[in-house]
């Protein structure tokens, strides 16, 4: 019986094993997402990433030599193995495997912040978890900026009930409780 005991022990604390490395793989703080940490350079994307798909838009022609009048920035982008976009990763060197990351934008709705905050969180949520030290106006949306996470969380403008193209400054208060994260970017620098 003490053999059996041994053995059901041996499971459950493996399956406790790989549920916390399940939930770290998702898991969003300062200068960490994931396994992404700001010590992973580009080439480290590949091991990370094994059975994802990596996307990059490279400002390289196929012969390796950069394109003239290449205006678009050297991303990656993440695909799960069912084509869901994950993440968008900038680097901090255009076109070079050993850069560090700059920024991730995140697209998945599983990676979420200890307190809980996700692509599937509210203003109201943000608000009650994390102090927003500023709010910026864009054309399209309003800008949060949440230092204890170093992110941004932008907020369409048609959440708000304002015109999408004006530029006039939305202050917190203006925002409801119900609006609706557009984008959520955490940044390394």
């Amino acid at each position: 019986m003490s053999i059996l005991k041994k053995i059901i022990y041996i499971v459950l604390v493996s399956f406790l094993f790989v549920q916390c490395a399940k939930e770290n793989q998702y898991l969003i703080e300062k200068g960490k997402v994931g396994y992404l940490t700001k010590e992973t350079t580009i080439l480290d994307l590949n091991s990370i990433f094994t059975k994802d798909s990596i996307v990059s838009n490279t400002s390289l022609n196929t012969s390796g030599e950069e394109k003239l009048f290449s205006v678009s920035n050297d991303e990656y982008e993440i695909y799960a193995f069912d084509g869901k976009k994950l993440l968008e990763i900038a680097p901090t060197k255009q076109n070079d495997s050993l850069s560090k990351i700059k920024s991730i934008q995140i697209f998945d709705r599983n990676y979420k912040t200890d307190k809980g905050i996700s692509l599937l969180s509210t203003f109201k949520d943000i608000n009650e978890n994390y102090l927003v030290n500023k709010v910026e106006t864009t054309l399209t949306s309003a800008t949060l900026f949440i230092d204890e996470l170093n992110a941004t969380i932008a907020i369409d403008k048609k959440e708000l009930g304002l015109n999408t193209f004006s530029r006039d400054e939305i202050t917190l208060d203006q925002i409801p409780d119900i609006a609706k994260i557009k984008y959520f970017t955490i940044w390394f620098n």
